[in-house]
């Protein structure tokens, strides 16, 4: 599988200021299988070390803080020596090994020749002890699942690919491409980016072995929700996960703890409900109270909504049968449009740094995302179908006449006046669109 990560970790091999690499991501998100193909393609051999699988390395950290030393008996235990900026060093699981972790601080100040990369399951790394983690001492990459267009390519859809690399203006996508687009969307939502679902349908569209492989992830999930957590901690984590489907199936989808569980409070739960963020399991999306610059300064803490870090594992959470696939639009409509807007957050995450905000005006309006693009503010509505018609949207227009808004939805790509219409299966592009289309509205 190719993925647009490969580029960034090219950059950080070839940056003179290299520090010790963390990829950050949810479990399963192909942090390990990315830093080992990275490792095969650019260096002259991999020294790969799981601190899960063999738990004795542990004590070559736990013994000694001398980057020469540690070297000396990695190599021993991989059978080759591990050379200065030919051997690509990888730590997976490094959050069970908590020496290791703060050894990266060493490898930075001691040992820059050593190419040091680091995987393992940020709910892990989040929960460790705090001493353990080497602030400033590494450089981090944010693993997120695969795009849209990742998943198109590990599709083999080449043609589509080359017409979604050609697009150069604002103008209607031909039906012989828009409607293949829509079709293979749906089947994203049912793989979501996890690559090893991805791969399930890939192989051969095996609609059973996808379901069997979301579980088999969710179900992980549950584990490291118990193993990094005092049992009744474990046991709020979880109840506040399961409980997304149903926030977001309300027509108002501002988080409440009550629907976690009856008589539930926000002093019982933030915590749990903080481990899931700092995790990646969730993203929390505030309430602006004004749409100004910059954005994060009219945050309304008290008022958020969650998604979740892929939308096909919120389909699955969801207990939603692929069947739907067959049902018309329905994927995309399905509980109030949440598989859409979840969809949409994903995209707009891997463009931008910062996470978007909502916007609401006297419990009568809605936009459903506000987005800072320098020093702009963008507002952002997400459609489940061609029926597009938003009250909100034209509200918020009228009130603060922004120079340009944006509504995902399933008509054609279009540009009328400021308000910029993507088809949902091109929202992996809208930073680029919103280029094409600054000049010409109005």
């Amino acid at each position: 599988m190719d993925r647009d990560l490969f580029i960034s970790l090219s950059q950080w091999k070839e940056s003179n200021k290299r520090k010790p690499l963390l990829l950050k991501g949810i479990r399963q998100v192909g942090k390990t299988w990315i830093l080992k193909e990275f490792g095969k393609t650019k260096y002259k051999n991999v020294a790969y070390f799981n601190f899960d699988e063999n738990a004795e390395i542990k004590q070559y950290f736990e013994t000694s803080k001398d980057v020469k030393r540690i070297i000396q008996n990695l190599s021993m235990v991989c059978g080759f020596p591990i050379l200065p900026n030919q051997t690509l060093i990888i730590f997976d699981e490094i959050q069970e090994c908590n020496s290791a972790l703060n050894s990266l601080k060493y490898f930075c100040e001691n040992a820059t020749e050593y190419h040091v990369a680091c995987a393992g399951s940020l709910l892990g790394i989040t929960l460790s002890k705090p001493a353990s983690f080497p602030v400033g001492k590494v450089d981090l990459i944010t693993v997120h699942p695969m795009t849209f267009l990742e998943f198109l390519a590990a599709s083999k859809e080449v043609n589509l690919i080359r017409f979604l690399e050609s697009i150069d203006t604002i103008e209607p996508i031909p039906d012989i491409f828009f409607n293949q687009l829509l079709q293979k969307l749906k089947m994203y939502f049912i793989t979501g980016g996890m690559p090893e679902a991805v791969s399930a349908l890939a192989e051969d569209m095996n609609l059973i072995d996808v379901q069997k492989v979301q579980k088999m992830i969710l179900d992980t999930y549950e584990l490291d929700f118990s193993k990094h957590s005092q049992i009744n901690e474990g046991a709020k984590i979880s109840l506040v996960w399961k409980s997304i489907p149903s926030q977001l199936s309300k027509e108002n989808k501002k988080f409440l703890y009550k629907a976690v569980k009856e008589g539930a409070r926000a002093r019982e739960y933030e915590d749990a409900l903080t481990r899931l963020v700092n995790a990646g399991l969730v993203y929390k999306i505030f309430r602006t109270s004004k749409p100004g610059l910059p954005i994060s300064a009219y945050d309304d803490i008290g008022a958020f909504k969650l998604y979740t870090a892929d939308v096909g594992l919120l389909r699955r959470l969801s207990l939603l049968d692929p069947i739907a696939f067959t049902e018309g639009n329905r994927l995309f409509t399905e509980f109030k449009g949440a598989l859409s807007e979840n969809f949409v957050l994903q995209s707009l995450v891997t463009q931008w740094e910062g996470l978007p905000r909502y916007w609401t005006s006297m419990a009568t309006a809605e936009v459903d995302f506000i987005l800072q693009v320098r020093n702009d503010i963008i507002p952002i509505e997400v459609k489940s179908d061609t029926s597009v018609s938003s009250k909100s949207l034209t509200l918020y227009n009228n009130q603060y006449d922004p120079s340009i808004r944006i509504r995902f939805s399933l008509k054609n790509l279009s540009l009328s006046g400021n308000l910029l219409n993507i088809p949902l299966f091109l929202a992996d592009k809208t930073s680029q669109l919103i280029e094409m289309s600054r000049g010409r509205g109005r």
